[in-house]
């Protein structure tokens, strides 16, 4: 018997952002058509290893729903689903 299967783990993505904001333009080539919604996660701050993400919900010009998240510590974008 195995153990519990994770879901959703996050896997790096490529991500063109506007530099004021951080807000994703394009991702994995397809351009980002709407902002859904946008987050901050910040936790862990009292260890060594903060975590520190940007969480933005868009869709995409294709129709495609995306949520990805900038990794603030290490400047890495992930794809969340």
């Amino acid at each position: 018997m195995s153990g519990p299967r994770r879901l959703s783990i996050p896997r790096r993505v490529p991500v063109t952002a506007r530099d004021e904001d951080g807000q994703p333009l394009s991702i994995d080539g397809r351009e980002v058509d709407a902002v859904r919604e946008s987050w901050l996660i910040e936790d862990r701050w009292w260890t060594e290893r903060p975590l520190r993400r940007r969480y933005w919900e868009v869709v995409t010009t294709c129709g495609r729903n995306e949520i990805v998240f900038h990794d603030l510590v290490s400047g890495r974008w992930w794809r969340q689903r």
